[in-house]
């Protein structure tokens, strides 16, 4: 028996599933001191709330640690390159963990060659493109720019 039928022309027996799980968990900056650190620990509480941490399904646990090391990269390429966070979110859906850092620079992120010159890193991207279904970035007309990527939720927790 369906939960809710169609009110369009038929046989009236068009059934409409629940809408899908979907939550928002927002951490804002005041500004960068300290912001790598914060985010870190709001991961970690975030998927703690998710039922997460703790699980014996391997596939949670390298989702969970995958997870913890994007978010953190994006706040730090925000620090490094972006003048800064401005609000970190992660969106839950049933099937997808989308992270979002909101920063104060209009200018995309740039790939370079890791351990070029003398400057250390350029792992960032790198990482983020192996680690996530996909990514991108939204440019706000002269108010910062927000990065993305969509990460898959472990079948086990659907």
């Amino acid at each position: 028996m369906c939960a809710m039928r169609s009110q369009a022309p038929g046989d009236g027996e068009a059934c409409f599933s629940t809408p899908p799980l979907r939550q928002v968990r927002r951490l804002p900056f005041e500004g960068a001191a300290g912001a790598v650190a914060r985010s870190r620990t709001f991961i970690r509480n975030t998927l703690h709330a998710y039922g997460w941490t703790g699980s014996d399904d391997e596939q949670v646990v390298l989702t969970s640690d995958d997870v913890l090391l994007v978010a953190v990269e994006l706040v730090t390429n925000a620090c490094l390159h972006a003048g800064g966070p401005v609000e970190l979110r992660v969106v839950r859906t049933s099937e997808l963990l989308r992270i979002e850092v909101d920063d104060r620079s209009e200018e995309p992120p740039q790939a370079r060659a890791p351990h070029s010159g003398t400057r250390p890193g350029g792992h960032g991207l790198h990482i983020i493109r192996r680690l996530t279904l996909d990514w991108g970035v939204v440019v706000h007309r002269e108010q910062g720019k927000t990065v993305w990527v969509d990460m898959p939720v472990p079948e086990a927790m659907r």
